[in-house]
C-alpha cells in the first residue's frame, strides 16, 4: 500500500461523506436563512423558533433521501471491503 492508494481512500471517503451529508446540509441552511430572514422582518427573537422548522425539515428530508443515502453508503463500504479483500490476496 503506498501513498497514493491511502491519499485514493482518503479522498473517495470524504467525497461520499459529503455526498450523503449533502441533502440535509442544503435543507437546513436555506431553511435557517428563510427563518432567519422571517425573524429579522417581524422583530422576533425567539431561539427555538429557529431551531424548530430545521429539526423538521431536517427531518423530512432524512425521510425522502434516506433510502438514497443507505444505498450510497452501502455501496461505498462493499468498495472498501473489496479492496481490503484484494490487498489482502
Amino acid at each position: 500500500m503506498d501513498a497514493n492508494w491511502v491519499l485514493f481512500i482518503g479522498r473517495h471517503t470524504l467525497e461520499t461523506a459529503f455526498l450523503v451529508a449533502a441533502p440535509i446540509l442544503i435543507v437546513c441552511i436555506i431553511v435557517g436563512l428563510l427563518v432567519s430572514l422571517f425573524q429579522a422582518v417581524t422583530s422576533l427573537k425567539d431561539m427555538t423558533l429557529s431551531m424548530v422548522p430545521k429539526l423538521f425539515a431536517v427531518g423530512i428530508t432524512a425521510v425522502i433521501f434516506g433510502g438514497w443515502m443507505l444505498e450510497v453508503v452501502l455501496r461505498f463500504t462493499n468498495e472498501i471491503f473489496s479492496y481490503i479483500q484484494n490487498y489482502g490476496s
